[in-house]
């Protein structure tokens, strides 16, 4: 049976929130990605900090496999250098007087001389370091700090890894380049990740799983693409961003479909999983699932086709946001390309069309 990283504990600061953590589970010796994603102070950082042995919970239990790393009941509490975890900062901590070489090669003590030189040729060859043993950290460009940083922190084969919004440093341009590097390279190290990000984009690019924390509590777990778009409550809705959300009211259920009002408008949703009783709910669409037609309603797969006007259009780096009055509020993401060819302008009558499973529907 694979390796499990199980913790169950909670942190309390003085006059400020309590961090309960409840069952976070974190599969060890698979090369997958899990995120923690919340909003700045949720308490993201603090978990990775009780993970790595750095902040001392006040109750509860941190394991990995059959070694106890925490547990208040008998006062265990494994120092970092102990549990074999790695770790890589925001602000990725090099040391500015030392060299990339001896930057990566901090912490590994204890081996052999040849197995040392062989460990740091195995990450400088991996991150596409080489050439830059001898230069200084002031000397080399934030994604090559980047790559320095996670080199030191892999090098001594950690049985997991921590990333603290690890990209939150960089320039934009650079920040969008090295995402899909980055996933690349840490599904490479095969090292089970734990990364910590606010950013929706950053979740979506290197996750496999998404745990969702809201004030200090574990809210929602599973798929990143199925967390975002079926949040379980209305927090989650609003911290993976759901651009509408409405309440409603399920007007009837059959052949694995609802209808569902909101305001004069009827929709369509699935039925899977639904309380059969619920009738009062929040209706949320993302964005990104909502087409526009010009001109004639014409025949779609998408079972809504809702009649529109075009609000306001306001361009949001490739993408243009796209206000809908469809007897509620609606919003739609295009790219610049598709509002050009259909010449959209505020006031343009539309058709917006949403298929009945990009319709999620949470009791109220």
């Amino acid at each position: 049976m694979a390796e499990k990283i199980v913790a169950q504990f909670s942190r309390r600061f003085p006059g400020g929130p309590l961090l309960n953590v409840d069952a976070l589970r974190i599969a060890c010796g698979q090369p997958s990605i899990t995120v923690l994603f919340g909003a700045s102070g949720a308490g993201k950082t603090t978990v990775l900090r009780c993970l790595a042995g750095l902040e001392r919970p006040d109750s509860g239990v941190i394991r990995c496999g059959e070694e106890l790393w925490f547990d208040a009941s008998t006062s265990v509490f494994l120092p970092p250098q102990k549990r074999n975890i790695g770790s890589l900062s925001q602000d990725y901590a090099l040391f500015p007087h030392l060299t990339v070489e001896a930057n990566i090669a901090y912490g590994l003590r204890g081996l052999a001389a040849n197995e040392h030189c062989a460990r740091i040729g195995e990450v400088v060859h991996l991150l596409d370091l080489a050439g830059l043993e001898r230069r200084l950290p002031a000397q080399l460009s934030g994604g090559q700090q980047q790559r320095v940083a996670l080199a030191r922190a892999v090098v001594r084969r950690p049985r997991l890894l921590l990333l603290d919004e690890p990209l939150s440093a960089l320039d934009s341009p650079t920040r969008l380049r090295l995402r899909r590097e980055l996933r690349r390279l840490l599904l490479h190290l095969g090292i089970p990740t734990l990364l910590v990000t606010h950013d929706r984009l950053e979740a979506l690019s290197l996750g496999d799983d998404l745990v969702v924390i809201d004030n200090g509590m574990l809210v929602q777990r599973g798929p990143v693409q199925v967390v975002f778009s079926r949040p379980a409550n209305l927090a989650v809705a609003s911290i993976v961003g759901i651009e509408t959300v409405l309440p409603g009211h399920v007007e009837s259920a059959a052949e694995g479909l609802l209808v569902v009002s909101v305001g004069e408008a009827k929709l369509a949703a699935l039925a899977s999983d639904f309380p059969a009783q619920t009738r009062d709910v929040f209706v949320c669409i993302r964005a990104e699932d909502v087409m526009i037609q010009k001109g004639e309603d014409r025949p779609s797969s998408a079972r809504n086709h809702l009649a529109a006007t075009v609000g306001s259009l306001t361009r949001e780096g490739p993408m243009v946001r796209i206000e809908l009055d469809c007897g509620f509020p609606l919003a739609a993401w295009l790219t610049k390309q598709a509002c050009e060819e259909l010449a959209l302008n505020s006031g343009d009558r539309v058709v917006a069309l949403v298929k009945a499973p990009n319709v999620h529907i949470i009791p109220r």
